[in-house]
């Protein structure tokens, strides 16, 4: 293994989020260590011949067409990202990031040319306090518009969500409705992808440089 291949794989290991490098028909090259941790759960995601497949139907049908699209042509990474919240077997709510790789990047990385996308998935809960300040300031939200938010990600229901605080379920459905004027979201789903973003473990990775590494 070359000396930039150990820097990812020890980069990769390192995450806490489940990381993949996937083919264009979702054929698993490589999986992290909290990679396999989710794929031996069997919640969320499974090795099925040898290939990624996803528990939430819907998701894995989006999953598996960012795989093939990855596959077409080399993309630009920023141009082809896609976030997809998915919903496991136990009722937890995760977030897969799917991270097209251009060429340069498959051979930077020490990976096997093959790999189309690096998919990154993990439970919906922000690993960071700021990340929660950083929302907040960035579409103004009240500290109760705060706490449904960051509430509805965690639990999906309205009435889990008026449960959880101690609220009524009227009450959840105000602060969705001023969420998504605030946001721009349409769906709750919106929102698990705003805060995803925030939280994206794409941020954490960004410091070994993998995608600006030339080709």
């Amino acid at each position: 293994m070359s000396a930039d291949a150990a820097m990812f794989a020890d980069a990769f290991d390192g995450l806490h989020a489940g990381m993949y490098l996937v083919e264009a028909d979702a054929h698993l090259i490589h999986a992290n260590i909290a990679g396999r941790a989710l794929i031996d759960a069997g919640d969320i995601l499974h090795e099925v011949r040898g290939r990624l497949v996803v528990s939430d139907l819907p998701a894995n049908l989006t999953l598996q067409c960012a795989f093939a699209a990855a596959g077409q042509a080399d993309r630009s990474p920023a141009a082809g990202a896609t976030a997809v919240p998915m919903t496991g077997r136990d009722g937890q709510h995760y977030v897969a990031d799917a991270l097209p790789l251009p060429a340069g990047t498959r051979r930077n990385s020490g990976a096997n040319h093959r790999a189309a996308t690096a998919l990154f998935v993990r439970k919906t809960a922000l690993p960071i306090p700021s990340c929660a300040e950083v929302i907040s300031k960035a579409f103004r939200l009240t500290p109760a518009e705060l706490r449904v938010l960051l509430a509805l990600v965690e639990l999906g229901g309205i009435p889990e969500v008026a449960a959880a605080l101690g609220i009524a379920g009227s009450t959840v459905k105000t602060h969705l409705r001023r969420l998504f004027d605030k946001t721009g979201a349409a769906r709750q789903a919106d929102l698990v992808k705003i805060v995803a973003g925030y939280a994206t473990p794409l941020r954490e990775l960004a410091k070994y440089n993998p995608v600006g590494a030339p080709p």
